[in-house]
């Protein structure tokens, strides 16, 4: 089984609750960890009629940042090998696809509670990989 641990990102409490329990797993297991966000896809007809193409790139990019400046200080002062990468699409998707395209060993990632049963339901992103991933899941809270 592959080392490599893909922990999607949002940048929420969860997400890093989630790269935490990733950066002790990779610790034990000499493990690399790649950091992912995926963006959603803005390129429609409609958005197009407004914003040029580089406009819609450059704001898929701040939005990145974004979510990403929280998570790449924790993980890099934990001294784990890792990657950060950006996708665009629908984030179920893009998750197991980086996971298949990274053959790798594990994805962990947060889970997002709806409201008074937070605690029982998954979020539609969580739910979805656990059903298209190539790998085991660890849904962390």
């Amino acid at each position: 089984m592959s080392n490599v641990i893909v922990v999607p990102t949002d940048g929420s409490n969860s997400s890093i609750n989630a790269l935490q329990y990733a950066i002790d797993l990779a610790k034990k297991t000499d493990g690399e960890i790649i950091l992912l966000n995926v963006q959603p896809n803005f390129a429609s007809p409609n958005v197009k009629k407004f914003f040029n193409k580089k406009d819609v790139e450059e704001y898929t990019q701040m939005l990145a940042a974004e979510a990403l400046e929280k998570v790449k200080g924790v993980v890099e002062e934990a001294g784990v090998p890792n990657q950060v990468k950006v996708r665009v699409g629908l984030p179920k998707i893009e998750i197991c696809q980086e996971a298949r395209e990274a053959n790798a060993g594990l994805i962990v990632m947060g889970y997002r509670g709806l409201g008074a049963v937070a605690g029982v339901v998954l979020g539609s992103v969580s739910y979805g990989v656990l059903h298209e991933s190539p790998c085991p899941v660890t849904i962390v809270r």
